[in-house]
């Protein structure tokens, strides 16, 4: 199930569980709902464009900072060079729901949302066992 969302002057593809950046809104924590949908997919390459109280629902995981892009204007035999930097401002949003036409379409678990559990080495408690056994 995909759903394209408008955001922040830009459209995005999404689906239940999927995480993205989105440009920094109002919402800061919690959880967000977009209404502005463009078209939803059933199925993979076949929009719908029947919108009827479609909505996506999401959770707010967090805020940052891109990348720094830099921007240099030069203009030769003239000696003028201007650099610039820019970061620009991200929420990043997890997608829990897309509801269209009363249905409702929900990510598969939450293998995304659980912590892993840090593996610790296994070879050095290994060698203290056998060299006290011995």
């Amino acid at each position: 199930m995909y759903a394209v969302i408008r955001t922040g002057g830009k459209q995005y593809l999404v689906s239940p569980g999927e995480r993205l950046k989105i440009e920094r809104t109002g919402h800061t924590e919690g959880d967000i709902e977009f209404s502005d949908i463009l078209a939803v997919s059933p199925e993979a390459g076949k929009f719908s464009t029947d919108l009827a109280g479609a909505k996506v629902t999401g959770t707010v995981l967090g805020q940052g900072r891109g990348d720094k892009i830099l921007v240099f204007k030069l203009k030769r035999k003239k000696q003028y060079k201007k650099m610039q930097g820019h970061r620009q401002n991200f929420v990043e949003v997890r997608i829990n729901e897309i509801l269209v036409n009363g249905k409702s379409f929900k990510a598969e678990g939450d293998e995304a949302e659980a912590p892993k559990a840090e593996k610790k080495p296994a070879k050095k408690a290994a060698k203290k066992t056998q060299a006290a056994a011995e």
